[in-house]
């Protein structure tokens, strides 16, 4: 048995880690994310006009600030909603 087993486990199935995501905009070499972009701003979203944590998205802490700016600034002008109804 080379394979690890999980610790009160009750399957015979290996623990499987789950793969690391990737920050979408450094993979793209974004600096900065534009506020007037709805179409990028938007996929950071939930379909409840919630923003989604990074564990979610997979973007680094760099620019899960930079996203949450951009879309506090995006909902004051209008271009998002604060709320879905």
């Amino acid at each position: 048995m080379d394979k690890k087993m999980r610790k009160g486990s009750k399957s015979d199935k290996p623990f499987r880690r789950p793969r690391k995501k990737v920050c979408a905009l450094c993979s793209e070499k974004i600096d900065s994310i534009d506020y007037k972009d709805g179409e990028r701003v938007r996929k950071f979203v939930s379909d409840k006009g919630k923003i989604l944590p990074r564990r979610v998205t997979g973007t680094c802490a760099k620019h899960q600030r930079a996203v949450v700016d951009a879309i506090q600034k995006a909902r004051h002008i209008a271009i998002l909603p604060y709320s879905v109804q």
